[in-house]
């Protein structure tokens, strides 16, 4: 089965739009006010509908009250959140079974969550020969969600290896930042080569 994507970062209906064009299988919003890529809730709902049916959306939160995800959730019509910080158990255990929990390399077995993104970062991703990474027991995981450092060009080597469910990708297919440019514009090209090298590793 082929890997799926995520297009992380999405802040316009054009981008959303082409990214699912390419094949991607879902989409994620920044839900955090002090991320440059935050939309909010009307911008998402705005977007979301404007897609086509059966394209999984994803709110990201870096932190909220139950009531103010569950509000969010309802008003935009997000498939799922993903939980990137540190949260009550509270709210852990209300949205489980809606969630990808954001957890790094130290804290791996702690997640209570539906899925569990492995946030590897820009140097482990470099480091392609790392036993840190390539000998994680949950690999291959049909949980498991890696992202981090994740690019057109290291997408093809990365997945081969580590063999993940699916791989999710934000600033790695962004327009290249310049005097002009604006955080969160995706380039469509930068995302066509991604999916398509992504998809066509284990398909």
């Amino acid at each position: 089965m082929a890997v799926k994507v995520k297009i992380c970062g999405i802040t316009n209906l054009s981008d959303a739009l082409a990214a699912v064009a390419y094949g991607a299988d879902a989409l994620g919003f920044i839900c955090a006010k002090t991320s440059p890529r935050f939309v909010t809730k009307d911008q998402i709902k705005q977007i979301i509908s404007g897609l086509p049916p059966f394209v999984t959306t994803v709110g990201v939160f870096t932190e909220g009250t139950k009531d103010e995800i569950a509000d969010t959730i309802s008003y935009t019509g997000l498939s799922l959140i993903q939980l990137h910080g540190r949260f009550s158990s509270e709210i852990i255990d209300t949205f489980c079974h809606k969630a990808m929990q954001v957890v790094s390399l130290k804290n791996l077995d702690s997640h209570r969550a539906r899925a569990t993104l492995l946030d590897i970062g820009q140097n482990k991703i470099d480091s392609l020969d790392s036993d840190i990474l390539f000998d994680v027991p949950s690999f291959p995981n049909t949980n498991m969600i890696l992202a981090g450092g994740l690019t057109p060009e290291n997408v093809q080597t990365v997945i081969a290896k580590v063999k993940p469910y699916a791989v999710d990708v934000c600033s790695g297919v962004e327009v290249s930042q310049g005097r002009n440019a604006v955080c969160g514009r995706k380039d469509p090209e930068k995302m066509r080569r991604f999916i398509l090298n992504a998809k066509g590793v284990l398909g």
